[in-house]
């Protein structure tokens, strides 16, 4: 049985690209991530400095994680952003669309003083539902 997610547009609510205010996702295996941040497998910062590299490389080493589980970028259906600099949101945006499309995902953006490395930009987690 394939997992089917519904994106749902609320009366009431704009209608926000690229993420959604809801995602139904059933029935299926919930797989929780961590927050991702722009190291290598080394723990060394890729992109210092860049949003865009940062994002790009903390949603691949997602993509990582998801596989760890048997699961892909397909299987999100909700993703948690922090960030330490809101005015970057563009380039965030341009990484998750070069690295996810344009699906839309049920997404929550935050703005914070600092990561647990400063030189950090972002960080994203995530949950995702598979069969």
């Amino acid at each position: 049985m394939a997992i089917r997610h519904t994106v749902l547009d609320p009366e009431g609510l704009t209608r926000p690209a690229p993420y959604a205010h809801v995602v139904v996702a059933q029935p299926g295996r919930l797989i929780f991530c961590a927050g991702q941040v722009a190291e290598d497998e080394r723990g060394a910062i890729v992109g210092a400095g860049d949003m865009r590299a940062q994002t790009a490389q903390a949603l691949r080493n997602l993509g990582r994680a998801l596989a760890a589980a048997g699961a892909t970028y397909d299987d999100l259906v909700k993703l948690t952003w922090f960030v330490t600099d809101m005015a970057r949101i563009a380039e965030l945006r341009d990484a998750r669309v070069e690295v996810l499309g344009d699906r839309r995902l049920a997404s929550t953006l935050v703005e914070v003083r600092t990561l647990y490395r400063p030189e950090l930009l972002v960080e994203v987690e995530a949950m995702a539902v598979v069969q």
